[in-house]
């Protein structure tokens, strides 16, 4: 079941463990644009355009990992909490829910104060 028909992908961000030879074929061949940062080879180093490149797919990239690293920090998220997957489903969404209701408010008190 698609739940989402009207939202087209159309840039797939990655980190570099994704930066081999298949995956940035295989999405030129899907007609997707290339998000993965590269990394150094043995025999060459990435040049400065890249590294800036690898700056700014961080600067989208950290957004979502910032929610894994608190919840493995904080909420023993690498865990399942429950015997059932879609137990630990509802309990990851809910889990999600409150950290952006919380990084909400703390964005609108931002907001708030600066005006």
């Amino acid at each position: 079941m698609i739940l989402f028909k009207a939202l087209k992908l159309v840039i797939v961000y990655a980190d570099k463990g994704y930066a081999g030879e298949p995956n940035p074929s295989f999405l030129a061949m899907n007609n997707l644009k290339d998000g993965i940062m590269r990394k150094n080879e043995q025999n060459a180093k990435l040049k400065e355009y890249e590294i800036e490149r690898n700056k700014k797919i961080s600067k989208v990239r950290y957004i979502v990992e910032q929610y894994f690293g608190l919840s493995h920090l904080h909420d023993n998220g690498q865990r399942a909490r429950f015997t059932t997957i879609g137990k630990n489903h509802i309990d990851i969404w809910f889990r999600q829910v409150a950290f952006n209701i919380k990084r909400g408010f703390a964005v609108l008190k931002k907001q708030t104060a600066a005006a």
